[in-house]
């Protein structure tokens, strides 16, 4: 079973890199336009997370300030820590806040984009009470070495050696609470040291190889390193765009000119920015489903009617046929209560959308707006998000709910 929890070990204050990020933890270290941590939050977002515990120490009001700032709506727990436990005795104290019984916890300082439903299948087939995702390296120097047998459980620690290939611990582990709580362990203590080593000769400990990216950033070279190579990762998400995904888009100001201080009322106020039509088509070739979320409160107002919308649904769906391009459904709230579950955004649209069409895949799926409101709504989701400039405010970036932005549909396409 896929988990849904996820546990952060973000207490370290990054004391190798301290030059290098002067008064930040490691978690807010710069990496590009974002903080290290809003990358691990989209990155395990994008695998199905829904609830994120952060175990905080030293800069905690910083990363809590920047956590609520940023990510007011995210499932989150704080569990702060007035001296340091060390990893062991965070992931000690932070389980108690865990729903479920297998929770995935993970290294703050380390970026490691796992399949994690794999991992997961192993987990449960090998009936392990820890699961240690390893990285098979090249040069093993700065690192342990850990032996698996031919079943993947875990047979020995090595210490740091002069080089050579092997399995490295790559800091993410699939944990069983109750079997881990179970042990008499102290208050401060090691989880690799006075848990792993100590422990897995009579418990069920496996390991699974993942030979996928890895980066650790708490030395100065590797936090250099990050600043590209992740960057280069996160924004290679759009290479990946394939039949299996599909685009959401707003509507106003992002397919059509806005009508400044009111609502386009008849299909023969509706005319589409330049490029819309040209890109469509791209989009058709690229995406499995494309659908329209609008909100229309001027429906829920009474200054125009359901029936002047379906004309100018009608419309926009006879345009882009013809054109080449193609729209599956465009989905509507004409609410005017912002609390209405349909209105973005509230991801209610989102919901309809997959319930008529069940292979649409949140981690696999795009939304395009030119609001908050309209990242607010991808995010919520998992989705990935473009955010379009146009006669709205343009967000203060870097912002963790904007994946990235182009200047319109047209240039999206183009790098497409």
């Amino acid at each position: 079973m896929i988990p849904k929890e996820l546990m952060i070990l973000a207490g370290g204050s990054g004391t190798r890199i301290r030059e290098s990020i002067p008064g930040l933890p490691k978690s807010l270290a710069p990496i590009g336009d974002k903080t290290f941590i809003d990358h691990l939050i989209a990155l395990y977002r994008s695998m199905g997370i829904g609830r994120f515990i952060f175990c905080l120490g030293e800069f905690q009001e910083q990363v809590t300030q920047h956590l609520d700032t940023h990510y007011p709506d995210l499932n989150k727990v704080f569990v702060c820590e007035s001296e340091p436990l060390g990893t062991g005795g965070a992931i000690k104290n932070a389980l108690g806040y865990c729903n479920d019984n297998t929770v995935l916890v993970v290294n703050g300082d380390s970026y490691f984009p796992i399949d994690l439903e794999t991992v997961a299948h192993f987990h449960d087939r090998s009936n392990a009470n820890c699961t240690i995702v390893l990285k098979p390296v090249s040069d093993a120097s700065r690192y342990g070495l850990i032996q698996l047998d031919d079943y993947g459980r875990v047979t020995g620690f090595s210490e740091k050696t002069g080089g050579g290939e092997g399995l490295i611990n790559g800091g993410a582990y699939l944990l069983n609470k109750q079997a881990f709580l179970q042990h008499p362990l102290p208050e401060k203590f090691s989880f690799e040291k006075e848990y792993l080593e100590t422990y897995f000769e009579q418990e069920r400990i496996f390991g699974i190889p993942q030979d996928v990216y890895f980066i650790d950033i708490g030395i100065p070279g590797d936090l250099a390193r990050a600043q590209t190579e992740i960057m280069d990762l996160t924004a290679g998400w759009l290479s990946t765009i394939d039949k299996q995904w599909t685009l959401f888009l707003d509507r106003d100001g992002v397919i059509n000119i806005e009508k400044e201080g009111d609502y386009i009322r008849h299909w023969d106020e509706f005319y589409f920015i330049d490029g819309v039509l040209d890109a469509l088509p791209v989009f058709a070739k690229k995406f499995g489903r494309i659908v329209i979320v609008t909100n229309q409160k001027g429906v829920g107002k009474g200054l125009m009617s359901e029936e002047n919308l379906s004309e100018i649904n009608n419309g926009i769906h006879e345009m882009v046929h013809g054109a080449g391009g193609r729209i599956d459904k465009i989905y509507y709230c004409i609410a005017v209560d912002d609390g209405d579950p349909c209105r973005k955004p509230n991801p209610g649209m989102a919901h309809l959308a997959k319930s008529d069409f069940p292979e649409i895949d949140f981690n696999r799926s795009l939304m395009v707006g030119n609001t908050m409101g309209d990242m607010k709504f991808g995010k919520a989701c998992g989705m990935y998000t473009v955010f379009i400039p146009s006669e709205k405010p343009m967000p203060v970036l870097p912002d963790p709910l904007v994946n990235t932005v182009f200047p319109s549909l047209y240039d999206l396409a183009k790098a497409l």
